[in-house]
């Protein structure tokens, strides 16, 4: 679940000089910054980010790192019935609906792509289970496409630092494609989930230890630009 944006809605917003200053801090906190999910093919990557959905991804690796002895292809998942995926992701919550979204996605790679997850945009969301967020994270981490993924860290990260004011997931996709360089999204992405979780907590964000306060929006309008 989204936290409400308007808790983080601030008008002061960036100008163009601490947006990119913003960026560059945020690459030089996390150079290396990658998926936290464990994964070596497509569909590995797909299942993880279906589960990954109101879970850690330190939960995920666990349930996959069994999961995928044996069913690592979208074959080897249709030999599994519903209860049985069920009993493998329990632990990971929502668990009937994603256990139903995995056996319904392999079903159709199986059937309509050949066995292998498609490329294509548009072919990826009509997967069941599949949204934009995990659409975006599919393309840009396998496919290599530019994309930005909008979980709830960078949906939070950016809206508090002002590189989004926006409302919901959809909208703060569309600004931040706006805001950043295009050979820059799918890195960014990444920068604000890892920045979302070391740093800019959800309920407490660690303004005091933050190399950003300075171009933060949030920490701007709470400390009145001290």
């Amino acid at each position: 679940m989204f936290v409400n944006a308007a808790r983080l809605w601030y008008n002061v917003g960036m100008d163009d000089s601490q947006r990119k200053e913003a960026l560059r801090l945020l690459a030089q906190a996390y150079p290396d910054a990658r998926p936290a999910l464990h994964y070596n093919t497509a569909y590995e990557l797909l299942v993880a980010v279906i589960l990954s959905a109101q879970c850690t991804d330190e939960r995920v690796n666990k349930v996959t790192a069994e999961l995928f002895k044996e069913h690592s292809t979208p074959e080897a998942m249709l030999a599994l019935s519903q209860e049985q995926l069920e009993g493998y992701i329990f632990s990971c919550g929502l668990y009937r609906s994603k256990a139903a979204h995995i056996l319904s996605a392999s079903r159709d790679i199986v059937e309509k792509f050949g066995g292998q997850v498609p490329g294509n945009f548009a072919d990826l969301k009509s997967l069941a289970g599949v949204g934009q967020k995990t659409a975006n994270v599919v393309s840009s981490v396998w496919f290599d496409k530019d994309a930005i993924a909008v979980d709830t860290h960078v949906f939070r990260v950016s809206n508090r630092l002002g590189l989004a004011h926006a409302n919901t997931p959809l909208k703060t996709e569309e600004q931040l494609k706006t805001a950043i360089p295009q050979e820059d999204w799918s890195k960014a992405h990444h920068w604000l989930i890892w920045h979302g979780r070391r740093v800019c907590h959800a309920q407490k964000p660690d303004c005091a230890h933050c190399t950003l306060a300075g171009c933060c929006d949030h920490f701007q309008s709470n400390n009145n630009g001290d």
